[in-house]
């Protein structure tokens, strides 16, 4: 016998949410927790993608996988590394958008992984934030906006981040990659 039924549409989970209120936050717990599965679940198989590279390539490094704010993070750690790493970073972006096709592949849902190798992000968000402090200065002391140098994502959403969280300034991405950059100016 064939099933015709039809699988439940949103609008039925809602008759269920305004029926039993229970029943909704079970649901929502089993939504969270399957997202944080697939999330791990996609730093497993970015893991083991990396490690397979690193074999190929004759490289040695711990892999970390882990999730972090909501996103699957792989890192990498050990000694000679930078040529991973590349010229700003350009070597680790090529090397994590391959990483989300290998996940892209095996789930066929898109990811957002976040690669580090060798602490790259974490020192270059260090960099990034004294960058857009020292913008954020220039701006409070002339109120004439600045510009800074083409960034790629990764980097500019730090700066954002930093510049955000200070008062009295703001800012914006113009431009097209590859030579899309961040302007900081007095808050309107």
């Amino acid at each position: 016998m064939t099933d015709t039924s039809t699988p439940p549409s949103a609008d039925s989970s809602e008759e269920i949410t305004a029926a039993d209120p229970a029943g909704a936050d079970e649901a929502k717990k089993s939504e969270s927790v399957a997202s944080d599965s697939d999330l791990f679940r996609q730093s497993e198989i970015a893991a083991d993608y990396v490690e397979g590279l690193l074999d190929i390539l004759d490289y040695d490094g711990d892999i970390d996988e882990l999730v972090s704010a909501g996103r699957p993070m792989v890192e990498v750690v050990g000694g000679r590394l930078q040529p991973l790493v590349g010229q700003r970073g350009a070597t680790l972006e090529a090397l994590q958008e391959l990483t989300r096709l290998a996940i892209f592949r095996a789930t066929g849902s898109p990811s957002r992984l976040l690669l580090d190798i060798g602490g790259y992000r974490a020192a270059r968000r260090k960099e990034l934030g004294a960058v857009a402090r020292n913008a954020v200065e220039k701006v409070k002391e002339h109120g004439d906006p600045v510009r800074l140098e083409p960034m790629s994502a990764f980097e500019r959403k730090c700066v954002h981040d930093v510049v955000n969280a200070i008062p009295g300034v703001q800012s914006e991405s113009e431009g097209v990659e590859p030579n899309r950059r961040i302007v900081v100016r007095v808050a309107d």
